[in-house]
């Protein structure tokens, strides 16, 4: 018997946001999709483990392609290689212009290989906690698009939530397992959305998709071809560096900012493209603020989930997320608390979605705790500010096997160097020496420098800064390993 073509299928990874109700955790450069807030990996991890996952006798998964922001590409490309999932294809938006734009990047590089893949497109900030159901509600929906239908997850509401947006679906199906869908709705208030609850037939809208490329491209031409034109405008300038590949960035700017319900999706019922439900009984949360996730971690006999270090004595419905410190709540209800080396958010539960008020304020006042956290990550390891005053600052530098910073020099500031473990290449004007652990070096404020780890195991440095200023933006790069301005 002649078996039956496999359906390819490329994951696509909406990998953008800055998730500012998630703050002081989440932050613009190291946001809440790479953050690990259940379980061992991020919600960007697990999503691409999840997509990796959905392959079986009759469809073929191919490495992702992400979508995201150009601060964020090692990062991104970093956290796929600890979990064994090979990048297909980075696309990396210079500024953000919502999903339709973004699937219509990723629809445009997946027909690049003259195939039509079905892309299974899902935010990368997204957590569910059964497997299974996600696997098998998600192939049924590939098997589905694979016929050139729509098709759109639909999470099984168990509550009336007022914070989702309602997908509706024909009552003449409410029992099948592809549901054709009636119309889609706004966030309702609270007693529409018990009504929705009770007359049935309504599910969460989860911002997942499932399509055909070529189906993507024909839906946007109808509804908003203004978009598809000046995406693919964008798309025609694009540069590539093995895996990142960056649109023009003039042409991207002028694109309309359209999510992909209002673009496309709302107008597809009752149009000439079949779209269709999958229901999705699967434990799915978005983690969109506080309150979400303290809903999905284990709780104590009275209500509290901790993370970290923390001590409790008649407290009930808390969260307490310790990351460098003790933190104890004593006799508190429905308090959540966020402790991080820079910044402590103290909240009532039922105010979790006015956090971003905060950030609004760090904003405008330019503050920098809304952007970085004390310890950054970089492409070629990490560091940790420790401690800083009038005139210096001191920090803990970890270099990768193998890595090596920029060649650079600064104006305002000289620093010293002492190495913790490992060994040091250091390139130190027309010098070029190497130190192991307990010895150290001194950089003239404008010496041209650079620090390499040749070694095998991680490089730690301590490094002093002294001078008149000590920003971020003292830095003149000569070389860069990685492409960096």
């Amino acid at each position: 018997m002649k078996s039956e073509k496999l359906i390819q299928v490329s994951p696509v990874i909406l990998c953008g946001g800055s998730g500012t109700r998630l703050w002081p955790l989440s932050r613009t450069g190291f946001p809440k999709q790479f953050l690990c807030l259940t379980g061992n990996e991020s919600l960007f991890q697990q999503a691409a483990l999840r997509l990796a996952n959905l392959g079986n006798a009759g469809i073929q998964v191919a490495s992702p392609i992400i979508v995201t922001g150009e601060d964020h590409r090692f990062l991104a490309a970093e956290q796929l290689r600890e979990i064994g999932v090979e990048l297909g294809c980075a696309l990396l938006e210079p500024l953000g212009r919502n999903t339709a734009p973004a699937l219509t990047l990723a629809a445009l590089e997946a027909l690049e290989g003259g195939a039509d893949p079905v892309l299974v497109v899902t935010p990368a900030d997204q957590t569910v906690t059964k497997a299974d159901a996600f696997t098998s509600a998600m192939q049924q929906a590939v098997t589905e698009a694979a016929k050139g239908t729509i098709v759109i997850l639909g999470v099984t509401p168990d509550k009336p939530e007022t914070g989702y947006g309602y997908i509706q679906v024909t009552q003449a199906e409410a029992n099948a397992c592809v549901h054709a869908v009636r119309r889609f709705v706004e966030k309702p208030d609270a007693n529409t959305a018990q009504a929705y609850l009770n007359e049935g037939g309504y599910y969460w809208n989860a911002g997942m998709f499932v399509l055909r490329a070529s189906v993507w491209l024909k839906v946007l031409e109808q509804f908003r071809p203004d978009i598809l034109q000046a995406t693919q405008a964008a798309w025609d300038k694009r540069n590539a560096d093995n895996t990142f590949v960056r649109p023009g960035k003039a042409e991207f700017a002028v694109i309309p900012s359209e999510s992909v319900d209002y673009a496309a999706m709302e107008h597809c019922p009752g149009s000439n493209f079949p779209i269709k439900m999958v229901p999705l009984d699967a434990g799915w949360n978005d983690l969109g603020a506080w309150d979400a996730v303290w809903n999905v971690l284990p709780k104590d006999e009275a209500g509290n989930a901790h993370l970290g270090d923390v001590l409790t004595t008649d407290s009930r419905n808390t969260l307490a997320y310790a990351t460098s410190r003790l933190v104890s709540l004593v006799g508190v209800e429905n308090l959540i608390v966020v402790e991080t080396p820079d910044a402590v958010l103290v909240a009532d539960k039922t105010c979790s979605q006015d956090v971003k008020h905060i950030v609004t304020q760090l904003q405008k006042t330019k503050r920098q705790e809304h952007t970085l956290h004390r310890k950054v990550h970089r492409p070629w390891g990490w560091y940790d500010s420790i401690d800083e005053g009038d005139r210096f600052k001191v920090k803990r530098i970890q270099v990768k096997p193998k890595a090596s910073l920029s060649l650079q020099k600064h104006h305002h500031r000289a620093e010293h160097w002492i190495v913790v473990t490992g060994a040091a290449e250091i390139t130190n004007g027309d010098k070029v020496l190497t130190l192991t652990e307990n010895q150290s070096t001194y950089i003239p404020l404008g010496e041209v420098h650079r620090l390499a780890n040749p070694g095998t195991i991680p490089l730690e440095i301590i490094e002093v800064q002294s001078g008149s200023y000590l920003g971020e933006d003292d830095i003149v790069r000569f070389e860069d390993t990685y492409g960096r301005k």
